[in-house]
Protein backbone atom coordinates (compact mmCIF):
# COMPACT_ATOMS: atom_id res chain seq x y z
CA UNK A 1 0.00 0.00 0.00
CA UNK A 2 1.41 3.54 -0.97
CA UNK A 3 1.13 6.19 1.79
CA UNK A 4 1.70 9.60 0.95
CA UNK A 5 4.21 11.80 2.96
CA UNK A 6 2.57 14.16 5.70
CA UNK A 7 5.36 16.60 3.97
CA UNK A 8 3.09 17.05 0.72
CA UNK A 9 0.23 17.81 2.94
CA UNK A 10 1.87 20.51 5.15
CA UNK A 11 3.32 22.28 2.38
CA UNK A 12 0.34 22.36 0.24
CA UNK A 13 -1.64 23.99 3.22
CA UNK A 14 1.08 26.38 4.06
CA UNK A 15 1.71 27.55 0.09
CA UNK A 16 -2.07 27.75 -0.77
CA UNK A 17 -3.10 29.96 2.11
CA UNK A 18 -3.06 33.61 1.41
CA UNK A 19 0.70 35.39 1.80
CA UNK A 20 2.75 38.01 -0.26
CA UNK A 21 3.11 35.05 -3.61
CA UNK A 22 -1.11 34.19 -3.42
CA UNK A 23 -1.80 37.97 -3.56
CA UNK A 24 1.03 38.96 -6.29
CA UNK A 25 -0.27 36.22 -8.46
CA UNK A 26 -3.86 37.08 -8.12
CA UNK A 27 -3.48 40.85 -8.87
CA UNK A 28 -0.98 39.59 -11.83
CA UNK A 29 -3.79 37.58 -13.52
CA UNK A 30 -6.52 39.78 -13.17
CA UNK A 31 -3.97 42.50 -14.27
CA UNK A 32 -1.95 41.21 -17.39
CA UNK A 33 -3.57 37.86 -17.25
CA UNK A 34 -2.58 34.35 -17.46
CA UNK A 35 -0.44 34.09 -20.17
CA UNK A 36 1.75 36.90 -19.57
CA UNK A 37 2.34 36.02 -15.57
CA UNK A 38 4.04 32.50 -16.71
CA UNK A 39 7.33 33.75 -16.16
CA UNK A 40 6.67 35.38 -12.71
CA UNK A 41 4.58 31.95 -11.84
CA UNK A 42 7.67 29.57 -12.74
CA UNK A 43 10.06 32.42 -10.94
CA UNK A 44 8.22 31.72 -7.70
CA UNK A 45 8.41 27.61 -8.26
CA UNK A 46 12.11 28.26 -8.91
CA UNK A 47 12.60 30.52 -5.97
CA UNK A 48 10.66 28.39 -3.11
CA UNK A 49 13.17 25.38 -4.55
CA UNK A 50 15.76 27.00 -3.73
CA UNK A 51 14.87 28.08 -0.48
CA UNK A 52 13.25 24.87 0.81
CA UNK A 53 16.45 23.34 -0.23
CA UNK A 54 18.85 25.65 1.22
CA UNK A 55 16.85 25.29 4.39
CA UNK A 56 16.72 21.59 3.91
CA UNK A 57 20.70 22.00 4.11
CA UNK A 58 20.65 23.13 7.09
CA UNK A 59 20.83 27.20 6.35
CA UNK A 60 17.06 27.90 8.41
CA UNK A 61 18.80 25.91 11.29
CA UNK A 62 21.30 28.49 10.68
CA UNK A 63 19.50 31.69 10.66
CA UNK A 64 17.46 30.41 13.45
CA UNK A 65 20.66 30.99 15.57
CA UNK A 66 21.69 33.75 14.27
CA UNK A 67 19.22 36.50 15.73
CA UNK A 68 20.53 39.57 14.37
CA UNK A 69 20.74 38.18 10.73
CA UNK A 70 17.40 36.74 11.33
CA UNK A 71 15.89 40.76 12.32
CA UNK A 72 17.76 42.21 9.62
CA UNK A 73 16.58 39.98 7.37
CA UNK A 74 12.78 40.64 8.51
CA UNK A 75 13.27 44.56 7.83
CA UNK A 76 14.40 43.74 4.54
CA UNK A 77 11.44 41.44 3.80
CA UNK A 78 8.98 43.79 5.43
CA UNK A 79 10.07 47.12 3.41
CA UNK A 80 10.41 45.11 -0.02
CA UNK A 81 6.58 43.66 0.89
CA UNK A 82 5.33 47.00 1.58
CA UNK A 83 6.89 48.38 -0.73
CA UNK A 84 5.27 46.48 -3.44
CA UNK A 85 1.90 47.01 -1.14
CA UNK A 86 2.23 50.47 -2.16
CA UNK A 87 3.28 49.89 -6.00
CA UNK A 88 -0.05 48.32 -6.30
CA UNK A 89 -2.30 50.35 -4.24
CA UNK A 90 -1.14 53.15 -7.04
CA UNK A 91 -1.42 51.13 -9.72
CA UNK A 92 -4.37 50.98 -12.51
CA UNK A 93 -5.15 48.34 -15.40
CA UNK A 94 -2.19 47.72 -18.04
CA UNK A 95 -4.04 48.87 -20.69
CA UNK A 96 -4.36 52.75 -18.89
CA UNK A 97 -0.57 52.98 -18.65
CA UNK A 98 0.07 52.49 -21.78
CA UNK A 99 2.59 49.53 -21.60
CA UNK A 100 3.98 51.04 -18.22
CA UNK A 101 3.78 48.27 -16.03
CA UNK A 102 4.84 44.89 -16.02
CA UNK A 103 4.36 41.79 -14.44
CA UNK A 104 7.13 40.37 -12.52
CA UNK A 105 10.11 39.01 -14.49
CA UNK A 106 11.40 35.06 -13.50
CA UNK A 107 14.19 36.62 -12.10
CA UNK A 108 12.16 38.95 -9.91
CA UNK A 109 9.78 35.81 -8.66
CA UNK A 110 12.90 33.62 -7.89
CA UNK A 111 14.58 36.58 -5.55
CA UNK A 112 11.60 37.49 -4.05
CA UNK A 113 11.63 34.21 -2.21
CA UNK A 114 14.64 34.94 -0.70
CA UNK A 115 12.86 37.95 1.64
CA UNK A 116 9.35 36.36 1.48
CA UNK A 117 8.75 35.57 5.30
CA UNK A 118 6.11 32.68 4.32
CA UNK A 119 8.14 30.78 2.39
CA UNK A 120 11.06 30.62 5.15
CA UNK A 121 8.57 29.93 7.67
CA UNK A 122 7.06 26.58 6.08
CA UNK A 123 10.14 25.72 4.91
CA UNK A 124 11.77 25.64 8.20
CA UNK A 125 8.86 24.14 9.90
CA UNK A 126 9.08 21.38 7.15
CA UNK A 127 12.82 20.85 7.52
CA UNK A 128 11.90 20.34 11.47
CA UNK A 129 8.79 18.71 11.31
CA UNK A 130 8.92 16.02 8.67
CA UNK A 131 12.68 15.48 8.43
CA UNK A 132 13.59 13.00 5.51
CA UNK A 133 15.64 9.57 6.79
CA UNK A 134 18.63 11.06 4.45
CA UNK A 135 21.37 12.82 5.10
CA UNK A 136 21.67 16.80 4.17
CA UNK A 137 21.81 16.72 0.80
CA UNK A 138 18.77 14.21 0.43
CA UNK A 139 16.47 16.15 2.36
CA UNK A 140 17.66 19.03 0.88
CA UNK A 141 16.49 18.06 -2.43
CA UNK A 142 13.61 16.64 -0.94
CA UNK A 143 12.16 19.81 0.48
CA UNK A 144 13.41 21.53 -3.12
CA UNK A 145 11.19 19.28 -5.14
CA UNK A 146 7.96 18.86 -3.13
CA UNK A 147 8.22 22.81 -2.62
CA UNK A 148 8.44 23.75 -6.15
CA UNK A 149 6.24 20.83 -7.34
CA UNK A 150 3.43 21.81 -5.02
CA UNK A 151 4.09 25.46 -5.52
CA UNK A 152 4.00 25.35 -9.40
CA UNK A 153 0.33 23.88 -8.88
CA UNK A 154 -0.84 26.60 -6.10
CA UNK A 155 0.64 29.42 -8.54
CA UNK A 156 -1.14 28.17 -11.50
CA UNK A 157 -4.42 28.23 -9.38
CA UNK A 158 -3.94 31.60 -8.28
CA UNK A 159 -3.37 33.13 -11.27
CA UNK A 160 -5.73 31.19 -13.10
CA UNK A 161 -8.70 32.65 -10.12
CA UNK A 162 -6.72 36.36 -10.83
CA UNK A 163 -7.22 36.33 -14.40
CA UNK A 164 -11.44 35.07 -13.99
CA UNK A 165 -11.50 38.01 -11.48
CA UNK A 166 -10.55 40.26 -14.48
CA UNK A 167 -13.89 39.03 -16.37
CA UNK A 168 -15.72 40.74 -12.77
CA UNK A 169 -13.77 43.68 -12.41
CA UNK A 170 -15.07 45.78 -15.31
CA UNK A 171 -15.96 49.23 -13.99
CA UNK A 172 -12.75 51.77 -12.65
CA UNK A 173 -14.61 51.57 -9.62
CA UNK A 174 -14.21 48.21 -8.80
CA UNK A 175 -10.94 47.46 -10.11
CA UNK A 176 -9.89 50.25 -7.96
CA UNK A 177 -11.48 48.87 -4.90
CA UNK A 178 -9.90 45.45 -5.74
CA UNK A 179 -6.51 46.85 -6.34
CA UNK A 180 -7.06 48.82 -2.81
CA UNK A 181 -7.72 45.47 -1.37
CA UNK A 182 -4.85 43.28 -2.80
CA UNK A 183 -2.36 46.14 -1.45
CA UNK A 184 -4.07 46.08 2.10
CA UNK A 185 -3.51 42.04 1.78
CA UNK A 186 0.02 42.24 0.73
CA UNK A 187 0.93 45.29 3.21
CA UNK A 188 -0.79 43.19 5.97
CA UNK A 189 1.09 40.64 5.37
CA UNK A 190 4.51 42.51 5.94
CA UNK A 191 3.62 42.95 8.91
CA UNK A 192 2.71 39.56 9.95
CA UNK A 193 7.05 39.01 9.61
CA UNK A 194 7.57 40.18 13.07
CA UNK A 195 4.74 37.85 14.87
Amino acid sequence: MVTLDPLYFFVFAGLFSPGPNVVMLITSGARFGFRPTLPHILGVAAGVAVTAGLTGLGLGALLAQLPVLTLVLKLIAAGWILWLAWRLFQSTRMAEVEGKAQPFTFVEAVLFQWVNPKVWAIAMAAAAGFPGDGGAVSEGVRLALAFSGINLFVCLFWTFAGHGLAQVLRGPAIWRGFMTVMALALAASALLIFR
